[in-house]
């Protein structure tokens, strides 16, 4: 039980930092959509934003994070807290030097990298030059974000996931304030909200000083790096990390590259509606599945297979519980919230109707994207970085190929379809493999849970589709009555969720609350 309660209390913490932080994304999207609204400029800097985020993602939160916490765990369970601050002395000594012929060469190179990712661009006077202004700008946000992910996998380690998951609400911050605020400097404001993303940056990495000084951690240049056998097994077990995230995150590449050459206004709906889908994604599944990870890497370490095993099972349901009730709610609410938040100023009617539909064409993923997220972890865990690089590169084919066929029949939807279709792809194939490896519960995570939670989702699916019926979405205004109807449907479909699931004793619940109820006594 100490391990589920471990996982559930770090997944709170992390869940509700990063709520705060979603939050504040949505408010940061909506500035975005009043001001700039669906088109040109808002296509160039979300192509632009690709670039930082996927070179990020390559060596820092996703490849770094998953080699360095189970070594580093190790170390410092096993080793002692010494020999632990000296591992990651020299990992962030490394990682900022590679981080800064990385930001170079990316500044150097930009133009060629901007056409490489959004070629159709060229189509349109000036916007590729656009897109190329905004990716200089913004590029050394990847040094500043990768530093950023070792850190918060140390914080991680020592058992402190607060501050590392509210510093994305410093991010947003400072973009809704740059955009707001320093517009008027530029000839085109959109720049405003480039000078916000690196000014986010460095806040985000400033917030966790108190956080390290709290655990006595010092991090200083070392640059030894001869003899050092457990960064040698960081790296080589990053290097596989680096070509699995990197198809990742060119699922989505390949997805913006191919709506570059649809008319203006596709990268943006995709964009928004992607934003929208992940905000269940980032408040649960992110944080279960980073709070997953230190808990299962010390159990691999202890070589304690059955609590590796309850631990999986017990994220895997949990996945399944909260996603098919958020995959309706995203499904009937898209219009009702963009029409809220997002419908006015630049942000039009079709932008509305079509950034909806994005959302609702990837809503379906949601559940596949958290078992992907939990099944890797495990791999990780495990030290097997190798077999999701393979099933990643599968997956990108068939994100590529589904993308190409469903692009010319259903245009910006169908590239929406194709990222849940390779989506699916990747997960069944991921939970294929690890339950060959770890055993054959993986089936009564998944079955059991779906089985009892589909009929409670059609019954709050009835309810909350009847109250939102009664409002007209598709004209702007009308805040507070279009705000009341919204909440008054997610309240009630939370409700009758929660209620059809403790009526079909659904233990997982139960036990989510049991454990709670237990941390407060403490």
């Amino acid at each position: 039980m100490t391990g589920r309660r471990q996982i559930i209390s770090a997944t709170l913490i992390m869940a509700f930092a990063t709520s705060l932080s979603r939050v504040a994304g949505l408010v940061r999207d909506i500035v975005v959509a009043r001001l700039f609204g669906a088109g040109m400029v808002t296509d160039a800097f979300f192509m632009a934003f690709t670039i930082p985020n996927l070179l990020r993602r390559f060596f820092g939160e996703g490849s770094l994070t998953a080699a360095f916490v189970p070594i580093f765990s190790e170390v410092f369970h096993q080793r002692g807290e010494k020999e632990a601050q000296q591992l990651a002395n020299r990992c962030v000594s490394l990682l900022l030097a590679v981080m800064l012929i990385v930001v170079v060469a990316g500044v150097a190179c930009s133009p060629w990298i901007v056409k490489g990712i959004g070629y159709g661009f060229s189509q349109i006077p000036g916007k590729i030059e656009l897109t190329n202004q905004l990716n200089r700008l913004m590029f050394p946000y990847i040094g500043l974000v990768s530093l950023l992910a070792l850190i918060t996998g140390i914080l991680n380690v020592r058992g402190h996931f607060f501050l590392p998951s509210l510093s994305p609400l410093f991010l947003n911050l400072s973009m809704i304030l740059s955009a707001l605020t320093l517009g008027h400097i530029f000839s085109r404001p959109i720049f405003a909200l480039a000078i916000g993303v690196l000014l986010g940056g460095v806040i985000q990495l400033l917030l966790q000083v108190p956080a390290l000084t709290k655990y006595g951690i010092r991090l200083r240049f070392n640059f030894h790096f001869r003899g050092d056998a457990q960064l040698k097994r960081i790296m080589l077990l990053m290097l596989p990390g680096i070509v699995g995230v990197a198809i990742y995150q060119i699922n989505i590449v390949v997805t913006r590259l191919l709506a570059s050459f649809l008319p203006d206004g596709s990268v943006s709906y995709l964009y928004y509606g992607q934003r929208l889908f992940e905000f269940p994604q980032g408040i649960f599944i992110v944080s279960l599945a980073q709070a997953a990870l230190p808990m299962m890497s010390r159990q691999v370490a202890e070589d304690d297979q059955q609590g590796l095993q309850q631990s999986l099972s017990f994220a895997l349901t949990l996945i399944t519980l909260f996603t098919l009730p958020a995959i309706v709610g995203l499904v009937l609410c898209a219009q009702p919230i963009y029409s809220l938040f997002f419908l006015g100023g630049e942000f039009s009617s079709k932008a509305l109707e079509n950034t909806s539909l994005a959302l609702i064409c990837y809503a379906p993923g949601l559940v596949f994207v958290g078992y992907s997220r939990i099944a890797a972890q495990t791999f990780y865990a495990l030290k097997d970085t190798r077999t999701p690089v393979m099933i990643s590169f599968w997956t990108l084919l068939v994100n590529l190929l589904a993308g190409v066929l469903l692009m010319n029949i259903y245009g910006f939807a169908g590239l929406a379809v194709a990222l849940t279709l390779s989506s699916m792809f990747n997960a069944l194939m991921l939970l294929f493999l690890l339950q060959r490896k770890t055993g054959t519960f993986i089936r009564s995570a998944l079955f059991v849970p779906v089985l009892k939670a589909l009929p409670v989702c059609l019954l709050m699916g009835v309810v909350v589709s009847a109250m939102l019926q009664l409002t007209d979405w598709s004209v702007s205004g009308m805040l507070l009555s279009k705000g009341a109807s919204l909440l008054s449907a997610v309240v009630v479909g939370i409700l009758v969720y929660l209620g059809g699931c403790y009526l079909l004793k659904v233990q997982e619940i139960k036990q989510g609350w049991q454990l709670l109820k237990m941390r407060k006594r403490e």
